[in-house]
């Protein structure tokens, strides 16, 4: 038994945080059935390959009146719905929060969008980086000369897909007591939360509003990236007085000859000193060193090599098919196997709506109808 079995999710196709939430729940055991368009327009998610596995799939119109009653008699006997429009598209299509739990008042109605459904950017389209950008994200991560997107970890998963998830499963924990319930989420709103520990630094005066000039922006010479002599990367991150002394231990460097730890106008020093010292050995040769130590400082591993580490191999951390290498679950709690591939959309559209007890003739006069494909 996994936590989540037995729990039936809906999930409206879209990109980003959606599908990614969706992921987890399906790793933690939930049925999640993927409303897929009828005829895909538009970008293809490149990303669909990893987020998209774990379900099945049904083919629907959404424009069409049938499509409409498809999906809501689909919201019967489920649990959670989730879905990322632009506020006010659901609303319009008939699936609002309104109708659906109307069909089914212990529903979890999962939102996501991306600056929220009121303030003047409610409407307009963006992205990860235009999300991150507006809560001060952005501006803390890269290099002096130019802000650096972080992938689309902050605002798409972090900020996004992990807190509509802990919002669903808080909900469906309180069902009983509360019944169905709107989790309205949104990714300006997650990657602010996230910046939280940053923020109360700079009220505290313990962080300048600069990029690379902080402890934890690369700034500090003993929490950043070092190039070795074969062009590889060693990540240091000896913050603690002990793990430092490591640190020097291991570069074969005397303390009481350079600038103490935490004097600011001693940084570019040890940064240049560190500069050079990693620069004589390689990658392999520095590891051989640090391997083992509490200098907390490991190799910087490209997403060819990750999978290949002793460590990563030990734990499992991924898993390759001849289709793919991607990350296996993060969940250790329990066992929760691997993930069925990505489905092509409407796969599974005739053994989705006969459990919804729909008939073999009705199927047939909603496929002629081309509400379902």
């Amino acid at each position: 038994m996994r936590p989540l079995d037995d729990l039936r999710v809906i999930e409206l196709a879209g990109i980003g945080p959606v599908p990614f939430a969706a992921m987890l729940l399906a790793e933690l055991g939930a049925d999640v059935v993927r409303v897929d368009r009828v005829r895909p327009g538009g970008m293809a998610d490149p990303l669909l390959g990893a987020v998209g596995r774990g379900r099945r799939s049904i083919a629907v119109d959404l424009k069409h009146p049938d499509g409409i009653d498809v999906v809501l008699r689909l919201l019967e006997d489920a649990d959670v719905l989730i879905e990322g429009f632009r506020p006010g598209v659901m609303e319009r299509l008939g699936l609002g929060p309104g109708p659906c739990l109307e069909r089914n008042p212990r529903l979890v109605y999962g939102r996501m969008t991306g600056w929220g459904r009121d303030g003047p950017y409610r409407a307009m389209a963006g992205h990860d980086i235009n999300y991150i950008g507006l809560v001060g994200a952005l501006h803390a991560v890269g290099q002096a000369e130019r802000p650096v997107p972080p992938l689309n970890l902050i605002g798409d998963y972090g900020g996004g897909a992990l807190y509509l998830v802990t919002g669903i499963l808080a909900a469906l924990f309180g069902r009983d007591r509360s019944g169905g319930v709107v989790v309205d989420t949104a990714m300006v709103d997650g990657a602010a939360s996230l910046m939280s520990p940053f923020y109360q630094m700079r009220s505290d005066g313990l962080w300048e509003d600069s990029r690379a000039v902080n402890l934890l922006d690369g700034g500090a010479p003993f929490y950043r990236t070092y190039r070795t002599s074969d062009g590889e990367w060693m990540a240091v991150g000896a913050l603690e007085p002990v793990f430092y002394a490591a640190l020097l231990e291991g570069l074969g460097l005397s303390g009481a000859e350079l600038p103490g730890q935490l004097d600011r106008e001693g940084w570019p020093t040890l940064a240049s000193t560190f500069t050079e010292v990693f620069a004589a050995r390689t990658r392999a040769e520095w590891v051989a060193v640090f391997d083992g130590t509490d200098a907390c400082v490991t190799p910087v591993l490209s997403l060819d090599e990750a999978p290949r580490h002793p460590h990563n191999l030990a734990r499992r951390l991924f898993d390759s098919t001849e289709a793919a290498t991607l990350p296996a679950s993060a969940f250790r709690a329990t066992d929760t196997g691997s993930l069925d591939p990505a489905p092509v959309p409407g796969t599974d559209t005739d053994e989705i709506l006969t459990q919804s007890g729909y008939t073999t003739a009705e199927i047939a006069t909603l496929r002629t109808s081309e509400a379902i494909a």
